[in-house]
């Protein structure tokens, strides 16, 4: 390193070490004024708000011992070699507010408490050292991918919904929605929209296609997250339970439609759906998804190699596979979750999950609600990627 370099390094941590003296002190009520209404302040809002989610898995954690010239080498001599002008610049430029040993602290902080707490994580689960319910619901996991899911929900595809006050605070109560999008991706959404927007921020127990539990690692990791296998048994158990359970009666043929099918609902199976609830004497609430099926513009099917892997399809995409991994990236549409309006099942006699006539009955009229949920909204948007 030359000596203009080391001359550099030394006067960064002499800025860095000695600023609380620089600096003459301000009376707490005086606004900061820095870049754009104070631009350390909101970093260090935001650093706040990241330390108060961690701790919420880890309350014990003790924070790290500060040190600027520790931070300093945790980023790196190299960058500080490329790019000399840049600490010029943040010592007496637009980016000054990021000198102030506060802000670094609380980067500091973060970095060292990300490392040891995901290292601890790993180590504990490793030990088997968790909690999951009788399901396989393990709500520290769900911690790990829910900022994700957060980000597709309220950033990416923009969410919006309505009628969720139809959903109970508690009791048993049976979602009924269309599937669509090639990945499951509505199912995550709704369950997103529940414990984003619902007084009681309620788990959506969804369950999941059979043919999941053939492919590595996705039912465990479905089952982690609170899902289980689209079987009666297990929603009658978990109705039982007085859980909120989604399912999507539409199955594969749903989440498999081309574009030119889209919004088009699929057949609902036999009813399955329907005998849980009269069995379970649940509500069935029918909610309506639009802006999922834009995600992905499938034009093909191919039925030969899908069998060849004993997947139920195989889709051709605008971007899959002609660009690679990144043809798997989902479009950015505007999505719309619609709940409507309760229908009872404990109106009518204890044996009529039996009765084949009213099963037939009301599946097709969930499905004739759900369908014409959708026309509305269709008829109520503007553009797919809008709104």
């Amino acid at each position: 390193m030359s000596d203009e370099q080391n001359a550099i390094e030394q006067d960064i941590l002499l800025n860095v070490d000695d600023a609380p003296q620089e600096t003459p002190p301000r009376d707490s009520d005086e606004p900061d004024v820095g870049v754009e209404g104070g631009a350390q302040t909101e970093l260090n809002a935001e650093i706040d708000s990241l330390v108060e989610r961690i701790r919420e898995y880890s309350p014990d954690y003790e924070a790290p011992s500060y040190s600027a010239t520790r931070l300093l080498e945790v980023l790196g001599e190299k960058i500080q070699s490329r790019a000399p002008e840049l600490i010029e610049k943040a010592r007496s430029g637009p980016f000054s507010d990021f000198v102030d040993p506060d802000t670094w602290k609380g980067i500091w902080f973060m970095l060292n408490y990300t490392i040891e707490y995901q290292a601890d994580f790993f180590k504990r689960r490793a030990r088997g050292e968790y909690e999951v319910d009788e399901w396989g619901y393990d709500p520290e996991f769900v911690g790990l991918f829910k900022p994700f899911i957060e980000f597709m929900y309220a950033k990416y595809w923009r969410v919006q919904t309505t009628g969720i006050e139809h959903i109970p605070e508690e009791g048993r109560t049976l979602l009924v929605a269309n599937h669509s999008g090639q990945l499951p991706f509505d199912g995550a959404m709704i369950g997103m929209a529940v414990m984003q927007e619902h007084v009681s921020q309620r788990l959506v127990r969804t369950l999941y296609a059979s043919w999941f539990p053939t492919v590595p690692f996705v039912s465990t990791f479905l089952t982690k997250m609170g899902q289980a296998v689209a079987t009666e048994d297990n929603g009658n158990r978990l109705l039982e339970q007085d859980q909120l359970v989604a399912v999507f009666p539409e199955g594969v043929k749903g989440i498999g439609k081309l574009y030119k099918d889209r919004y088009k609902l699929a057949r609902f199976g036999r009813g399955g759906f329907v005998r849980m609830a009269l069995k379970t004497r649940s509500p069935i609430i029918p909610v309506s998804v639009v802006g999922a099926e834009e995600i992905y513009i499938s034009i093909y099917n191919a039925k030969i190699i899908a069998r060849m892997i004993g997947f139920p399809f195989f889709p051709i995409t605008i971007t899959w596979p002609w660009l690679g991994l990144l043809g798997f990236v989902p479009l950015p549409t505007k999505w719309f979750i619609d709940f409507g309006e309760p229908i009872p099942t404990d109106r009518y006699a204890l044996d009529a999950d039996n009765n084949l006539n009213l099963v037939s009955q009301l599946t097709d009229q969930v499905r004739n609600t759900i369908q014409n949920m959708i026309y509305d909204r269709l008829a109520e948007r503007k553009s797919v990627f809008t709104g």
